[in-house]
């Protein structure tokens, strides 16, 4: 699976199908971070905010700050923020 700042974006692109994650994984984290934020995954983030970059911690890789739809940020911590009961609830988007 493609690393957050490995996603390219194009023009409206939409994903093909869509299946949950069964288990956790740095995906899935990132992925449960974009949909508490109200986005699919980076691709859509990428394409509403028109940014090219995500701001992520360096240590881990996981995301570090996004902006919701509203503009308000939500902040991220350097750990897993995915608790195993939520993990069956990110959805895994295949493009």
């Amino acid at each position: 699976m493609p690393k957050v700042s490995e996603v390219t974006t194009e023009a409206d692109i939409k994903p093909k199908s869509m299946h949950r994650a069964k288990i956790w994984s740095d995906v899935v984290e990132n992925l449960y971070r974009f949909q508490q934020a109200g986005y699919r995954d980076e691709v859509e983030y990428k394409q509403v905010k028109q940014v090219d970059q995500v701001e992520c911690w360096p240590e881990t890789g996981f995301v570090k700050k996004l902006q919701r739809r509203d503009n308000t940020f939500y902040y991220y911590n350097r750990q897993r923020e995915c608790e195993d009961k939520d993990v069956r609830k990110v959805k895994i988007y295949v493009y």
